[in-house]
């Protein structure tokens, strides 16, 4: 379980490709803090530190996961937001974040606006994911509040803190990223049939 607050802006150091799988080593300043077999969150997909070495450790994405993500988009040199899982009787900062991408979207606008910026996305309806005003959505790992809610598009407003320490610095019109809707939407909506 994660919160959606992004701890560190971690580089991509090298991608192996192993069948169908991406090993992929991380360059992080909380590696040191860092354990074998723990959880982290990379642009919101829950991986499990696999090796650690230094300043860099290892995680590995299986393809059904490359094929759920964006993960099968990044490079050496990308920049990912990072954030370990939440301790048991921590303060729930951003929303309840499974790690669970639902589905990838794309950045179809992007507009500074004194100081801030607002991000409008754009993603398949067809899975029948669905925001709500000022509900909460996770993109690329980051707990945010959604404004403008269509049935498949939706905005959100970002203050310069988030944009300077999340890799929403480097989104632009047509970057991809991963979704992940509200939790607690999710099973309305099941229940629902919406």
């Amino acid at each position: 379980m994660f919160t959606g607050i992004i701890e560190d802006v971690a580089i991509v150091e090298t991608l192996k490709k192993e069948g169908s799988n991406l090993h992929i080593s991380i360059k992080s300043s909380i590696t040191s803090e860092l354990k074998i077999d723990q959880s982290v969150a990379h642009n919101g997909v829950c991986l499990t530190v696999v090796k650690i070495d230094g300043d860099i450790y290892r995680v590995t994405a299986i393809e059904e996961t490359l094929e759920k993500t964006n993960l099968h988009t990044i490079k050496a040199g990308d920049i990912v937001n990072i954030e370990r899982a939440m301790k048991l009787g921590d303060r729930l900062d951003g929303h309840i974040v499974q790690g669970h991408v639902d589905q990838i979207g794309t950045c179809i606008q992007k507009e500074e606006k004194d100081g801030s910026w607002v991000f409008t996305f754009e993603y398949d309806s067809n899975h029948k994911n669905i925001t709500i005003e000022k509900g909460s959505i996770t993109i690329n790992g980051v707990s945010l509040t959604v404004v403008n809610s269509k049935i498949n598009t939706f905005s959100v407003a970002i203050i310069p803190y988030t944009y300077e320490n999340t890799n929403f610095k480097n989104t632009q019109k047509g970057t991809v990223v991963n979704l992940e809707f509200d939790v607690i939407g999710k099973y309305v909506a099941r229940l629902t049939n919406v």
